[in-house]
């Protein structure tokens, strides 16, 4: 498993290729630590964000591997959205992060 740092670098390279978020994203490891996304920022600051995303970093490893759906992922109760409108409209964006975090 990837140390925060090692995770916050990844997301730093992968906002840095152009996968910016129009919000603020706020990704809490639950525990493990916090990733902060602003637009081209990212911090692991404990700041408030836009929308904040409450999952494990083995839960998020493997959304990001595609062996987790999000959908299963929010009614199993393993990740938690604070404003799930919101998730619904960066869905495009998120992906787009996630899938040069691969």
């Amino acid at each position: 498993m990837a140390s925060l740092e090692e995770l916050t670098q990844r997301v730093r390279a992968a906002v840095g290729e152009g996968a910016g978020l129009s919000r603020s994203v706020k990704l809490d490891l639950r525990g493990e630590g916090v990733i902060r996304v602003e637009g081209t920022s990212v911090t692991n600051d404990d700041a408030p964000a836009d929308l904040t995303v409450s999952i494990s970093q083995a839960d998020l490893k493997a959304m990001g591997e595609r062996r987790l759906d999000p959908m299963t992922a929010v009614i199993g109760g393993r990740m938690r959205l604070s404003d799930m409108g919101l998730a619904m409209s960066l869905q495009p964006e998120i992906q787009a992060l996630f899938a040069k975090l691969g």
